[in-house]
């Protein structure tokens, strides 16, 4: 029914929509998701001939390219052949009609019905959406939100057009109007297709079959909505689902690092992008499509930043670290949970190069780490438990945090300095003269594993491994070394392996969890999954000693 090749709209030098492609199919659902100003309305008003923005490229109605149409033939096509569902009610209802005869106007407009059978019409479809009869005479600012959003859809359907666009449809409602909405909309008559235009991705959820990610007037990643949602493959994709809450979000929301700009050359969303190589600023990539699922990325969408294959540690006979598989993906929290002595520190050792492993093999960004070097740890640094062991007593703060830049030749001295300061300054140390001198001796616990965390961001790395690092400190100040891991992961989008024994403080910081047990893995997940639906009776163990901890806190 609808065919979308390669559209460009720009407004003046500022180019909203990048080369979109889409294609929607009689009784066909499909979602257009993004963030705001990614170009979603803009799409809709360039399908309706509304923009005013200069549009290239074909927009297909049932064969008929629309943008070569006069608007005398377009004004036949409007609401007949395509209706559209405002998101600005305000802006759409007039406010000295009454709304009975608004959703009558079109239907009038266009010499479909007599005024007396427009009137029937119009009833009948303002009693389908649950306008209460005895509103059907009031003025738009007599109703409430939800229902002039039903006037609207009863306007849309009005004249029975075969594709209706839905922009913002629900985002503004109460949960129960929504839910009584999206479930009519759902209902509507399965020959009419149906573009729904949200930032709202329980909109998407209820309303459609199939999803397009949008981003930079670009489409980023396709495919079926509980898919794409479920398990997304695209950066922006899981930046998104992890901002939206839901009522199975075990983790802290977190926002998308950096904002949206314009323009960009390459990839639209490689400056926010965690996984960014060279090529990404220089080429737009392509969408990519393969079994139902489209994806446009260079690096074919999330890669696996580490992963280890089967790595064991024997130590005489113990074996510390037993056949252990796991990956940890880019701009990923991982979280590694466990009692002491499961093997969760000889592993992460093992990942570092502190310890040699038995057997197994650990791949980095895709080549196997047969040694470690240089290169290696510029990318991949560790915090230890204990802030007053990894800090050298015979350096300073300021020499502390110098120290990786000077053992990897990372610039002048006054550059070291610099650098070494900004990140002192991003861990909510203070900057000055008097705390820089300090020795680890001077520092409290939270202060020591501040400088510890400065230590090990100070080369920028791609994953930081974070070894207990709260379990020195108080509640208090441990809450708030979290909470900073949190905000530098989400700022930085780095990747993030946290091991820990407390399943309360993982399920709070990480998109998924491992549970360790005698050195192996016994079950991997979704933070949401394994919280709520463990398959193993450990994990269900943890689970329960921390829920009577809490209730133990309460009473």
């Amino acid at each position: 029914m609808l065919e979308i090749i390669d559209v460009h709209v720009s407004y003046g030098n500022d180019t909203v929509l990048n080369g979109v492609n889409l294609s929607l199919d009689t009784g066909e659902r499909l979602a257009v998701v993004g963030e705001s100003g990614t170009g979603k309305t803009t799409l809709g008003l360039s399908i309706m001939r509304l923009t005013e923005g200069k549009v290239e490229g074909a927009i297909k109605l049932d064969g008929r390219d629309i943008t070569k149409l006069s608007e005398k033939q377009m004004q036949q096509i409007r609401w007949n052949r395509v209706a559209m569902v405002f998101q600005n009610v305000n802006n759409v209802l007039n406010p000295v009609h009454t709304v009975m005869d608004q959703v009558c106007e079109p239907i009038v407009e266009h010499k479909l019905k007599s005024k007396g059978d427009a009137l029937r019409k119009a009833g009948e479809l303002l009693s389908y959406f649950g306008l209460a009869q005895d509103r059907f005479s009031s003025f738009p600012h007599q109703l409430s939100g939800g229902e002039q959003q039903r006037v609207l859809l009863a306007m849309a359907l009005s004249n029975d057009p075969g594709l209706l666009i839905l922009d913002e449809p629900l985002s503004s409602l109460d949960v129960t109007a929504r839910e009584d909405l999206g479930l009519l909309l759902r209902q509507i008559d399965s020959k009419r297709a149906q573009l729904v235009i949200t930032h709202d991705l329980d909109t998407a959820s209820r309303l459609s079959d199939r999803i397009a990610v949008l981003y930079g007037g670009k489409i980023v990643e396709t495919g079926p909505t509980q898919e794409v949602l479920q398990c997304p493959r695209h950066p922006y994709t899981r930046a998104l689902v992890r901002a939206y809450p839901n009522m199975t979000t075990v983790k802290d929301l977190q926002g998308i690092k950096g904002r949206m700009t314009r323009p960009v050359s390459g990839c639209p969303f490689h400056p926010r992008c965690t996984q960014a190589i060279d090529i990404c600023s220089r080429k737009i990539p392509p969408l990519a499509l393969e079994e139902g699922r489209g994806v446009a990325c260079h690096r074919g969408g999330i890669i696996t930043l580490l992963s280890t294959a089967n790595l064991s540690k024997l130590f005489d006979s113990l074996k510390a670290v037993d056949a252990v598989s796991l990956n940890i993906q880019a701009g990923e929290i991982l979280a590694l949970v466990g009692q002491s002595g499961s093997g969760k520190t000889t592993l992460a050792k093992m990942i570092m190069g502190l310890y040699p492993p038995s057997e197994g093999s650990l791949f980095f960004d895709g080549k196997q780490i047969v040694s470690h070097g240089k290169d290696f740890y510029s990318r991949v640094q560790m915090i230890f438990q204990n802030p007053g062991e990894s800090l050298s007593h015979r350096l300073s703060v300021l020499d502390s945090v110098m120290e990786p830049l000077e053992i990897q030749s990372k610039g002048d001295q006054k550059q070291r300095r610099s650098k070494a300061i900004q990140t002192i300054e991003e861990v909510e140390l203070p900057p000055t003269d008097n705390f820089l001198n300090k020795y680890p001796h001077h520092l409290s616990g939270g202060e020591m594993q501040r400088v510890a965390i400065a230590r090990a961001l100070v080369l920028d790395p791609d994953l930081l491994i974070a070894d207990e690092p709260t379990s020195f400190l108080d509640a208090s100040v441990g809450a708030k070394i979290l909470k900073l891991l949190l905000n530098l992961q989400e700022h930085r989008g780095l990747s993030l392996l946290y091991i820990t024994h407390d399943i309360a403080a993982a399920r709070k910081v990480s998109d998924r969890i491992a549970v360790m047990l005698d050195g192996r893995i016994i079950e991997v997940g979704p933070s949401n999954e394994i919280v709520s639906s463990p398959k193993q009776d450990y994990t269900s163990r943890l689970l329960s000693s921390a829920s009577a901890l809490c209730r133990t806190e309460r009473l």
